[in-house]
């Protein structure tokens, strides 16, 4: 039927769909931890936040601060001579470190700002002391350090966020060509044969072989390598981009969408209500009674 045919279609993307951004996001992962993507983008936020470019001023002086950095000896000259980068800063070990890196020996506000005034570089220097002018104590100029740490790693955020993005549809993009999941051939296959998709029942709780064993099971892959150049395989490289482009809503979205359409097919179509004709004082009303 119809219902069925649209269900089991609905089934079948979904699952291949979140599989993809399981598996996109497993590797995504993996590449940040190798590379040690989050902590070079805190350095790098760090650095453009206090114009540290070379990592000679105030950022290394930060990173040297045992609440910022608890593995390094306050040795370190360069990033290069880092033993540890950290992936997360507290807002307020930072504003205590960035103190600290100006203040060597605790006192007063009227030597903090000397100290302050001081910094080489003059749009660092000036927002300081901005804000320790508006600062009654020592605590409300730390919180306002911590502020401006806080609005200058949002922006970072989100520039990591969008570099994430890119990777992730680089990698989706990648496996669509690898393993040959063409969205175009998929939905025309499972709309032909929409049994193909009857072995899913369930959405995965992780990723684990029974998965990949699932998702293979589904139309796709290579039968015929290499491709012959010609307006299929214009149609294939558009159903490649459409996949990739999938992964970037997350495994989530497309496994939340599975899980619903599973349970709609489990409940089945809703029973239609037949009409009971009762006679009443010789009169016959209809009166609907749902199958039982």
């Amino acid at each position: 039927m119809l219902g069925s045919t649209v269900l089991e279609v609905a089934i079948g993307l979904s699952f291949c769909y979140g599989t993809v951004a399981l598996i996109v996001t497993t590797l995504q992962e993996a590449l940040a931890s190798l590379f040690r993507l989050r902590a070079n983008t805190l350095l790098a936020g760090i650095k453009s936040m206090l114009n540290d470019p070379r990592f000679d001023g105030l950022a290394r002086a930060v990173y040297a601060h045992p609440l910022v950095n608890p593995h390094t000896d306050g040795t370190a000259m360069d990033e290069r001579s880092l033993r540890s980068k950290p992936s997360y800063i507290e807002p307020a070990h930072f504003a205590i470190a960035l103190v600290d890196s100006l203040w060597k020996v605790p006192g007063d506000l009227v030597q903090l700002r000397s100290a302050i005034e001081t910094i080489p570089d003059p749009q660092v220097r000036t927002a300081m002391l901005s804000m320790l002018s508006r600062a009654r104590d020592l605590q409300q100029f730390q919180d306002m350090l911590a502020g401006w740490f806080d609005n200058a790693m949002a922006r970072m955020s989100g520039t990591y966020k969008r570099n994430q993005m890119l990777i992730s549809l680089l990698i989706a993009l990648l496996l669509s060509i690898l393993f040959n999941i063409d969205s175009i051939h998929l939905f025309r296959t499972l709309w032909q044969q929409p049994g193909l998709a009857a072995h899913i029942k369930e959405v995965p709780a992780a990723l684990d072989p029974a998965v990949i064993d699932a998702l293979m099971a589904l139309p796709i892959g290579w039968t015929r390598f290499p491709p012959v150049l010609n307006a299929d395989f214009a149609l294939q490289v558009a159903g490649w981009f459409i996949t990739a482009t999938t992964a970037l809503f997350g495994a989530p979205f497309w496994f939340d969408l599975m899980q619903r359409v599973v349970r709609m097919r489990a409940t089945g179509a809703k029973p239609e209500e037949v009409p009971v004709a009762m006679r009443i004082e010789g009169k016959v009303a209809a009166t609907p009674v749902p199958l039982p």
